[in-house]
């Protein structure tokens, strides 16, 4: 199982390898070219303009989550891995993944905000959710790890869905999650658990999120122990 493991991960890394190039390359030259104009058209201290790794990030996620059942998973099946070692290698894949893409851009935010500090430049800032509580790096770290893992558990288990259902079975899922999230939005019950939680959000938010998403996780067992290569339509 272990050399079935070791090998899924190398797939699906090599797998995503060209879009994880694509996607570092648009971000850093955004963050280049919003850097170039704040230095060249902002000098009022009021004015800045801003900037923010994680969400990009998330919404990679969303997608890489998603599509990975349709890409990844059926190949994975045709080349003999077994759903236990599928199941394994994709948690680690996940888990891998938030952590990686979150080191990595909250150490490049912060050597920009380093050598910003040491110029004395001040039209532009970051964005981050970890504003919320302490903005340093290991909080960070820890938000967009437990956040991007939630995501990529989140629509792996709604592609599952798509997978074995079809696209009646998944579209009247997301059709009921989205019932349910305009009557949540039109009785303000939304509203009102955003505002609770920027008002009361912590480090112990973090762990809640990472806890939801491994239970997602253990629910997407359910799906790929009968999964096949025979999807329905």
């Amino acid at each position: 199982m272990k050399r079935q493991v070791k090998g899924l991960l190398y797939f699906f890394a090599t797998d995503i390898r060209h879009s994880v190039i694509v996607f570092w390359s648009i971000l850093l030259f955004v963050l280049a070219t919003v850097l170039t104009l704040s230095y060249f058209l902002f000098t009022s201290v009021d004015s800045k303009m801003t900037f923010g790794f994680p969400f990009p990030m998330y919404v990679y996620c969303l997608i890489l989550g998603f599509i990975t059942v349709k890409q990844s998973v059926p190949f994975a099946i045709k080349m003999g891995a077994t759903r236990k070692s599928l199941f394994v290698s994709l948690g680690i894949f996940f888990f891998i993944m938030a952590v990686a893409k979150s080191i990595i851009a909250n150490t490049l935010q912060e050597i920009v905000q380093v050598i910003m500090d040491k110029t004395n430049f001040d039209a532009f800032m970051f964005l981050h959710p970890a504003m919320l509580v302490e903005n340093n790096w290991l909080n960070r770290v820890l938000f967009d790890s437990a956040i991007m893992f939630f995501l990529f558990m989140f629509m792996f288990v709604i592609g599952l869905i798509f997978y074995k259902y079809g696209v009646l079975g998944g579209a009247s899922v997301a059709g009921v999650l989205a019932i349910l999230l305009l009557i949540a939005l039109a009785k303000g019950w939304v509203i009102d658990f955003v505002t609770d939680l920027i008002r009361n959000i912590d480090m112990g938010f973090v762990g809640q999120l990472a806890g939801l998403g491994l239970l997602l996780f253990l629910i997407s067992y359910s799906f790929i122990r009968r999964i096949t290569i025979e999807k329905r339509r």
